[in-house]
């Protein structure tokens, strides 16, 4: 069985089983088991803790090698299922902009929480049904916002988390104070993508991760498109060979009292 369809297959049955089950009781006793990220790329802590800014970020501060993968949208309740299924699997520390009125997360909320819980899975803030928010008023703004962020409580427990990310990164003043007013005062932008916001073939994603899978970055996906399923195994690899540790923006941007109520706050997590 090739990744892809492992991965698939495993996502599919999530939901509804033990995320303990082994290949071969997933129907194929000759499965080879996805591999399984070192704890040095996987959950190291940050080393230079830091409240959460006011403003605009595009990077990770400091030195070191850490990587934040970042993923926008989730239009596909299958590639979220992936992404998901990738996080149980492997250990890769991933921060999610979901945009609640994509039934995905919905569907996938089953697994998705106890990694938040875990804080393996940070969640951020990106509107919620995914405007271009400098065309719209300060009302309409301030709803899109907040709809999402009771969204992302009722669904994951997400009780404060500072990272908004604006759909297509469209911003200014207004909208970047009016997302601070709702609770997001930490705009999270970008410094490398995988430019799978339109459908990409796999040549083209790998492509996109050898130029910006590097230390420091905050790279931005989606999880719309399947394409991207199909590379999970090279860009561990990538991960792998360049020494890079995964990390959430809450790994980065949160005090050690944050992390201790992210750790204990009995199925919220506090961010």
């Amino acid at each position: 069985m090739d990744r892809r369809r492992f991965l698939l297959v495993l996502a599919a049955g999530l939901a509804g089983a033990s995320v303990a089950r082994g290949a071969s009781e997933l129907g194929d006793p000759d499965a080879t088991p996805p591999r399984v990220l070192a704890p040095a790329a996987t959950g190291a802590p940050y080393p230079a803790v830091a409240r959460p800014p006011t403003g605009v970020v595009d990077a990770l501060p400091g030195t070191g090698n850490s990587l934040a993968l970042t993923i926008d949208d989730g239009t596909s309740s299958e590639v979220v299922a992936a992404f998901a299924a990738l996080a149980v699997e492997t250990g890769i520390r991933l921060t999610f902009f979901p945009n609640g009125r994509y039934r995905s997360w919905a569907d996938n909320a089953a697994v998705l929480r106890p990694l938040v819980e875990s804080g393996q899975v940070a969640m951020g803030n990106h509107t919620w049904s995914h405007p271009d928010l400098t065309g719209l008023g300060d009302r309409e703004v301030a709803e899109e916002i907040g709809r999402n962020r009771d969204f992302l409580h009722s669904t994951f427990g997400v009780t404060d988390s500072p990272f908004f990310r604006p759909p297509f990164g469209a911003r200014d003043e207004r909208t970047d104070r009016i997302a601070a007013d709702e609770g997001h005062p930490t705009i999270a932008m970008w410094n490398g993508t995988l430019g799978d916001a339109r459908v990409l073939g796999p040549d083209e994603l790998l492509a996109s991760a050898r130029e910006w899978f590097v230390a420091r970055s905050i790279v931005v996906g989606h999880a719309n498109h399947p394409p991207v399923t199909t590379v999970y195994g090279e860009l561990l690899d990538l991960i792998a060979e360049r020494e890079l540790r995964t990390v959430t923006l809450a790994d980065v941007w949160a005090t050690p009292g944050q992390r201790l109520r992210g750790a204990t706050a009995g199925g919220r997590v506090a961010r």
